[in-house]
């Protein structure tokens, strides 16, 4: 089973950057997509980012241009860059690493982490 270990989150103010970062225990980390979810209060968990094994992203519309996803397969570690936080974007944040792609329905992948939060808040 993976182990994932998320860090960065913070209570920040609208307009702020923050950068998560996330290890993971996954052997062959590189062959992996890599992708990071958030679960807002009384909120599905979503799909924010994710990067596949080629580097190719994609993004949920509503941070595309906001946020970016990164990895380091020597670290075995992602990152997700978040510049311009808004309100919306409270939530706790979590990694995951998945075979091929990321899926949207989050109920797909049985191993997750505490998460961190973040909070975006004047």
């Amino acid at each position: 089973q993976v182990q994932l270990v998320e860090s960065g989150g913070d209570l920040v103010q609208p307009g702020a950057s923050l950068r998560l970062s996330c290890v993971g225990s996954q052997s062959n980390f590189s062959d992996y997509a890599v992708g990071w979810y958030r679960q807002a209060p009384g909120k599905q968990r979503e799909l924010v980012a994710a990067i596949n094994s080629r580097g190719t992203t994609n993004y949920k519309t509503t941070v595309k241009g906001r946020f970016s996803i990164s990895r380091d397969n020597e670290k075995n570690t992602m990152y997700l860059q978040m510049d311009r936080l808004e309100t919306t974007d409270t939530a706790v944040y979590y990694c995951n690493v998945c075979r091929g792609q990321c899926p949207t329905n989050y109920l797909v992948l049985k191993s997750w982490g505490q998460g961190t939060q973040v909070t975006v808040s004047s």
